[in-house]
């Protein structure tokens, strides 16, 4: 028998029978829940839950979105229904630093990334042909602070004719505006060291070497008009210690960038981050 993968998404104000409800909807449209999980918030009194299951060729997908979304207005909630077969758009954007460019290059095209790049923007050329290599779209976007908005228009217009649906900045060392943020709300991921104690600006690496550190990471977050401030994704670490030169911790920190963006990723492709004010639920 045949059956279609749908992920259902939902949060709303915490209180009795939304399981109850949600699985009793499915068991009767004849669906089998693959997996499930679900978190409520004692302190923001909000209910998360996350579904995975597979709806029988005989059920009809339109029904299913009638009866939640009647649902939905009875229980309050913030729902969403994800097709779990449709790849995701993506549209990765880079400067000169192409780690992680180079790393969802090659996690999408070996099949452990379920996701689409769609096109690469850079305001450089450096990775033109890298983008070629993999039959992907480049768009070589320099931008200036005279020609900013101009620039990002040229970005929200690819967004939309390519129909994008997750903008990943591997390493675009670009600040976004206001108005850049606000159109791609929710659907915008940032990649950036986290140092301890912090370093902002040009040669973090160096700085960091400079004072000795003994621990760096990186941080992936959602995209907002506070710098560097979005809701978080997904953080590690690694230890360092006085033997290492400026380059090694360099090369240590492009690696948990890499592998920090990719998990961030993979973590939004597969509908499993809801976010809960400021912060964020991410089930693994």
């Amino acid at each position: 028998m045949q059956h279609n993968d749908y992920i259902l998404t939902l949060s709303c104000p915490d209180r009795t029978g939304i399981v109850y409800r949600v699985s009793g909807l499915l068991f009767e449209l004849g669906c089998n829940i693959l997996d499930s999980q679900q978190f409520g918030d004692e302190e923001t009194g909000r209910f998360f839950l996350r579904v995975h299951f597979d709806l029988p060729v005989s059920a009809s997908p339109d029904d299913l979105r009638a009866r939640l979304d009647g649902m939905s207005t009875e229980y309050g909630m913030e729902l969403k229904l994800h097709d779990a077969r449709r790849k995701e758009r993506l549209l990765i954007m880079v400067s000169k630093q192409g780690h992680c460019l180079n790393d969802l290059l090659f996690r999408v095209h070996s099949g452990h990334l379920h996701a689409e790049v769609a096109a690469i923007v850079s305001n450089h050329n450096d990775y033109a042909s890298l983008a070629a290599s993999y039959g992907i779209p480049f768009h070589h976007l320099p931008v200036t602070a005279e020609t900013k908005l101009e620039q990002e228009q040229q970005v929200l217009d690819i967004v939309d004719k390519e129909g994008i649906d997750l903008v990943v900045l591997a390493r675009y060392m670009q600040i976004l505006s206001a108005g850049m943020c606000r159109a791609l709300t929710g659907r915008a991921i940032n990649i950036h060291h986290s140092f301890l104690p912090s370093f902002k600006g040009a040669r973090p690496y160096h700085q960091a070497h400079a004072r000795g550190v003994k621990i760096i990471g990186a941080t992936a977050h959602y995209v907002t008009s506070d710098l560097d401030e979005g809701p978080i994704i997904d953080q590690d670490i690694e230890r360092v210690d006085h033997t290492m030169t400026t380059q090694d911790l360099t090369q240590v920190g492009s690696d948990i960038e890499s592998l920090v963006l990719s998990r961030a990723v993979r973590s939004h492709v597969e509908h499993r981050i809801l976010l809960n004010r400021n912060k964020t639920v991410v089930f693994r």
